[in-house]
């Protein structure tokens, strides 16, 4: 009988590691965060339900075009700053020295 007990190398292959640099979803592809055109248009959808439930429960009558304009204006705020801090964020990472 032997006394060794064998153990699987945990960096062999098939494994999965937080520290290897290879590994899914940590490689320079996969560098993704979220969009903010994404977070915007799903906050103009909340808001949209939202007042389409205030709406029908008769707490308070809303003007069509004014809820438009006001969805418009929002939406143009949120995507302009949300450009801006995004842009902002790209400058200062690290350049590679690439073009």
């Amino acid at each position: 009988m032997s006394t060794s007990s064998y153990q699987p190398d945990p960096t062999g292959p098939g494994s999965y590691s937080m520290d290897d640099p290879t590994a899914a979803g940590t490689g320079p592809s996969a560098a993704s965060s979220t969009r903010v055109g994404t977070v915007v248009w799903g906050l103009i959808v909340l808001a949209l339900a939202a007042l389409i439930i205030v709406a029908q429960l008769g707490i308070v009558t809303l003007n069509a075009t004014y809820v438009l304009i006001g969805l418009m204006i929002g939406a143009g705020a949120a995507l302009v700053v949300g450009g801006l801090l995004s842009a902002r964020k790209r400058d200062n990472e690290p350049t590679t020295g690439k073009s």
